[in-house]
């Protein structure tokens, strides 16, 4: 067989990176800029390796039945982990991907074989969910970063309220987002989703949360309830258990922070040297 071989190549956005895993046989790691985007196994595709990348797939097993098909919209695309997770665990469902780095996009379709069920769209996130029919999609998992930050435009009210009229009645959103304390971001767009969606989490690693470090956190929303019990269970056994917050506790941690206007959006904050990068 023939070795796999580090592929790098200038994309519309930086320099990506493909490096094969030496403990993986098909399995490879996708970077820009030195930041690491997604970890795929193309021989065992519902593999996560990336915590946060295990907490979406997480919420993606319960918002319903096992296995049942979904529509899922995923904004930003890597190198699909999360498409291919849910082709993998949710047979049949239909999934469109949009990713603003059409090089980027080139780069994976070459290297990685895309499944059937996944539609690549060159296209800029707000763009495509403001211009989406309404009530199309089960989920949508928002996982786009400008370099190591959410860029500014898919922070605010009304993309939140763009991304809630996509989704149908008992859609979920999933957010993907970054911030360490004293929290100015991340209570920002917990504000933000609450003025639009009535049910609310936010799944993170417990050091995060105390403040202790610059992390990931996902955020959850809905107009129903998710199964809260079943995804505190599975976020707490994980190999790397983390926490559901939601209901008074998340209030409590919301504070005064408040939705977010278009004028007054900023991206997530510059992550510290280091709290992304590998070795």
């Amino acid at each position: 067989m023939t070795e796999a071989l580090p592929v790098s190549r200038t994309v519309d956005h930086g320099t990506a990176k493909l490096m094969p895993d030496v403990d993986r046989e098909r399995a490879w790691l996708l970077t820009v800029d030195g930041a690491p985007q997604s970890y795929v196994d193309l021989d065992e595709p519902a593999h996560l390796e990336f915590e946060y990348a295990r907490r979406l797939g997480h919420v993606l097993d319960v918002v319903a039945e096992p296995g049942a098909a979904l529509d899922v919209l995923h904004l930003g695309g890597g190198a699909l982990t999360m498409p291919r997770y849910v082709d993998a665990t949710r047979a049949g469902s239909r999934q469109d991907v949009v990713e603003a780095d059409r090089g980027l996009l080139e780069l994976v379709v070459e290297h990685l074989p895309v499944p059937e069920g996944v539609r690549l769209h060159p296209a800029d996130a707000r763009a495509w969910v403001e211009a989406a029919p309404a009530d199309s999609v089960d989920v949508l998992v928002a996982d786009v970063f400008g370099g190591s930050r959410v860029p500014a435009h898919l922070t605010s009210l009304s993309y939140a309220r763009a991304a809630e009229r996509v989704l149908r009645g008992t859609g979920v959103y999933l957010a993907n987002l970054a911030d360490a304390a004293p929290f100015t971001f991340l209570r920002s767009q917990l504000a933000t989703f609450a003025a639009v969606f009535e049910e609310l989490g936010l799944i993170a690693e417990p050091g995060v949360l105390r403040g202790r470090r610059f992390g990931n956190a996902v955020l959850v929303a809905a107009h129903r309830p998710v199964d809260l019990a079943a995804l505190t269970r599975l976020t707490a056994s994980d190999a790397f258990p983390a926490r559901v917050e939601h209901g008074p506790a998340l209030r409590r941690f919301i504070g005064g922070a408040r939705p977010v206007r278009d004028e007054d959006a900023v991206p997530s904050p510059e992550p510290p040297d280091g709290a992304f990068g590998i070795g």
